[in-house]
């Protein structure tokens, strides 16, 4: 009997009903189902005429380690911020489409009948490559270690003003950037952010690094891809502000004072995406982007 973990945001009802029904086809299957406790008072409140005596409340922090499988209703934001505790547990992921694009998700929510190949044991495991982030102070003290999926964003914020930036790679200077900001994206991340800045479409199947520059004021900054055993450093020697700021996935934010550097490696752990179809990347490619 397969232990399942269902994520999703409980506190929109269409999708607190989209993951009961989820929950109904994996129950019928022999699945035991684990939901974060917290979404239980959510679930009272949005799903009173559904069956929930079958699901099993646990903390936050127990669910990765109980469950083997987590399946994320949602976006692709949904499943990068599930994949912050599914890749240090080892437990892949299978993502169900209810966002606008789902470029990550395997399914769409009209696809439920697949869930039995899951259960079965029919499906592969596609292995991303994820980055480490680590931001220094100028002294070379540690501030924050983070890892990402996509992408880590050096920008200005919410405010698009030119920032400066100096880009190392093994401790040799690569380029000095005038730009919104440096974008710096795995191959799972290079069709995100970095695509629409104009970095390259990489194959996930690849190992290596895209770095992307946001609206350069130059007309020779372009974007460039570098091995998996690069060793990145962005160095904040922008004088005008204050502070600019690293983002995580879209997600995580963090201050980068003068002088601070953000070093990016590769990290040690890859995440696990559940595939249970046939679809290749450039069928993924032309379906939920090209043609969007």
């Amino acid at each position: 009997m397969k232990k399942i973990a269902v994520i999703t945001n409980f506190n929109i009802p269409d999708k607190a009903h989209a993951a009961m029904n989820v929950i109904d086809k994996l129950y019928s299957l022999g699945c035991e189902i684990y939901v974060a406790s917290f979404n239980k008072e959510r679930i009272d409140r949005n799903c009173k005429n559904t069956n929930r005596e079958y699901l099993n409340f646990v903390p936050l922090e127990k669910l990765f380690s109980i469950a083997e499988i987590i399946v994320i209703l949602g976006g692709d934001g949904t499943i990068l911020e599930s994949a912050r505790r599914a890749v240090p547990a080892g437990k892949p992921m299978l993502g169900i489409n209810l966002g606008r694009v789902g470029y990550m998700a395997e399914l769409e929510i009209n696809e439920l009948d697949r869930l039995s190949d899951l259960v079965s044991g029919k499906y592969e495991l596609d292995e991303r490559m994820m980055l480490k982030v680590e931001l220094v102070d100028k002294d070379g003290k540690p501030k924050n270690v983070s890892f990402a999926l996509n992408d880590a964003v050096i920008s200005n914020g919410s405010v698009a003003r030119i920032v400066d930036l100096l880009l190392y790679e093994d401790g040799r200077e690569v380029s000095r950037y005038r730009a919104d900001g440096l974008i710096v994206a795995t191959p799972t991340g290079s069709t995100a952010y970095s695509m629409s800045a104009g970095g390259a479409i990489v194959d996930p199947r690849l190992s290596c690094v895209c770095v992307t520059p946001i609206c350069p004021h130059s007309f020779v900054s372009k974007p460039f891809v570098l091995p998996d055993d690069a060793k990145i450093e962005i160095k904040n020697i922008c004088q005008r502000e204050k502070v600019l700021f690293l983002t995580i996935d879209g997600k995580s934010n963090y201050e980068v004072a003068y002088g601070d550097v953000v070093r990016i490696t590769k990290f040690n752990l890859k995440a696990k995406l559940v595939r249970l179809k046939k679809n290749d990347f450039y069928n993924r490619l032309r379906s939920k982007i090209v043609t969007d």
